[in-house]
């Protein structure tokens, strides 16, 4: 389905997105103890819902966007209330999120001042973009997928990957596969994601990157579709159009990211393994 959408075409209605998600980060700055890396703020990816949800508030409470036709819910143990987002300016879409925020015993969101700066979607309408939110949904869905099968093909690795996570600022969907037990900023780790666009890249691509970055020199080729990428990070890539270009893109895609996992892996160290558990 995705080879029927131009993967290029897709940065006005990601803009959109990324400034709707800010709903409920901004409700879980308000609600949620905060964690050291900013994970209270992440959001799920519900396959039921087609939504990304916010994690858990108070009383079961979450609140997320649901992409494909582009309105923010508000789900509790019993109900799901949806606001369409289309045309509706921020001051009203804040008040109604309060609301419900307030009924239920939690602080309103608001008033609450996001700790990064947003890009600007002036040039974006939503009613312009009707057509492509389902395409931009379709590109987080397929990405939580591969995200989750990828999780548990490196489940023996311990510490091992974390859950797959939507982080509001970059507004990338992904796991950090986490190489050695210790403080975030410096403990070895390996990242795998998705991320719908940004300003090296205006379309959705892969990226698998190694923490801390490693030497980056006689870099070897990466299966068909893949790239590496050195400029202001250190990874490897494969845009959208690369992937939906292969015969099989699930397929070219896993083994672009088990030659540059087994890369990154080989110019960090070795990992330790232990016996893979599920739960």
């Amino acid at each position: 389905m995705l080879r029927n959408h131009e993967p290029t075409a897709l940065a006005a209605v990601r803009s959109l997105a990324h400034r709707a998600v800010q709903w409920p980060a901004r409700a879980a700055w308000a609600n949620l103890k905060p964690a050291p890396d900013d994970s209270h703020t992440s959001l799920s990816w519900d396959p039921e819902m087609a939504a990304l949800l916010s994690q858990p508030l108070d009383g079961g409470v979450r609140v997320g966007l649901r992409m494909a036709v582009h309105e923010l819910v508000f789900t509790t143990k019993s109900r799901c209330d949806a606001l369409p987002l289309a045309g509706k300016p921020d001051a009203e879409v804040g008040s109604w999120l309060d609301g419900k925020l307030v009924a239920e015993g939690l602080k309103p969101a608001s008033g609450t001042d996001l700790p990064y700066e947003m890009p600007s979607a002036m040039f974006a309408r939503a009613t312009d973009e009707a057509l492509r939110f389902p395409v931009l949904g379709l590109w987080f869905a397929a990405a939580a997928d591969v995200l989750e099968e990828l999780r548990e093909k490196y489940r023996h690795i311990k510490p091992g990957p974390g859950p797959v996570r939507c982080w509001p600022h970059h507004f990338d969907i992904a796991i950090l596969v986490a190489l050695e037990k210790g403080h975030a900023q410096s403990a070895r780790a390996i990242g795998i994601g998705v991320s719908p666009g940004d300003g090296y890249y205006a379309q959705p691509y892969l990226y698998l990157s190694p923490y801390p970055k490693p030497d980056t020199g006689n870099l070897p080729p990466l299966p068909p579709g893949g790239r590496w990428h050195t400029k202001d990070f250190f990874g490897a890539v494969a845009t959208g159009i690369d992937l939906l270009a292969l015969p099989d893109p699930r397929a070219g895609l896993l083994k672009i990211v088990d030659a540059a996992f087994a890369e990154s892996l080989r110019r960090l160290g070795p990992a330790r393994a232990g016996s893979a558990r599920r739960k």
